[in-house]
């Protein structure tokens, strides 16, 4: 395996050219592996070939907007995406996130600030990766979690699978991270500010819309009614918990 193998691929879709520069010659002075495309419909085919890592993504872009990027892209990669965006307002970040982003940094914004949430998004990844292909993974005392039986919802930590009514759930890596700590931790409620920090780090501790927006979006993959949930629960005003185990009530 050559040194450029070994490199980290990042995509970065970009419409404003300064910007793509910019991004480009950044992360290439940081030993990353650069491709830069400036519109969405060009992106779907780099992203096929290139398989990147982490991409960048911009969401006003010709041919093809971000948001039906990321969309397209969600249908067959786990791949973390951070958005950067001159749009701050909520609902577009709650749309963006709720399409599968990992994070969402609103320019203009900091080289610092920017490099420090790339390394957040690989190091979850890794962490995806690494548990993936153990045969226990972490420090899981159990192969799985379940709750309603062989029809509800069911956490193998081994292969970091979920089913739901008999069928694998397509997570991305957060979500499943997410739902991890909420199973680990089954029977408990976890607060916001314990959830954001466990899942996305100690910058994250206020962000509670990151923390809403995912919890309703693994409601509408987990949940047989999402509007009445039976799995992912809520303490209004303190945080989120999910039933005990079904071993435990035995």
């Amino acid at each position: 395996m050559t040194t450029t193998d070994k490199k980290i691929r990042i995509l970065c879709v970009e419409d404003d050219p300064q910007m793509r520069t910019f991004l480009q010659a950044q992360l290439k002075a940081r030993n990353f592996q650069v491709q830069t495309v400036r519109d969405g419909a060009q992106a779907i085919d780099m992203a096929a070939i290139f398989e990147p890592q982490l991409v960048l993504l911009d969401l006003s872009l010709p041919s093809l907007d971000g948001l039906t990027f990321l969309r397209r892209l969600r249908e067959w990669s786990g791949a973390p995406v951070i958005v950067l965006s001159a749009h701050d307002e909520e609902p577009v970040k709650i749309r963006a996130l709720d399409l599968g982003a990992d994070d969402y940094l609103t320019k203009p914004f900091s080289l610092n600030e920017l490099l420090a949430r790339v390394r957040v998004a690989l190091r979850r990844a890794d962490e995806t990766a690494r548990l993936r292909n153990s045969a226990m993974g972490g420090d899981a005392q159990r192969a799985y979690y379940r709750c309603g039986g062989e029809n509800g919802l069911i956490v193998d930590y081994a292969h970091r699978i979920a089913r739901s009514g008999g069928q694998v759930v397509h997570l991305t890596p957060t979500e499943y991270d997410l739902l991890c700590e909420l199973t680990r931790n089954a029977g408990k409620v976890l607060t916001h500010r314990e959830l954001l920090q466990r899942v996305w780090g100690p910058d994250y501790s206020g962000e509670n819309t990151y923390l809403r927006t995912f919890v309703r979006h693994l409601r509408r993959k987990l949940e047989p009614n999402p509007s009445e949930p039976r799995f992912l629960l809520n303490e209004p005003g303190v945080g989120y918990f999910v039933p005990p185990d079904d071993s435990d009530e035995r």
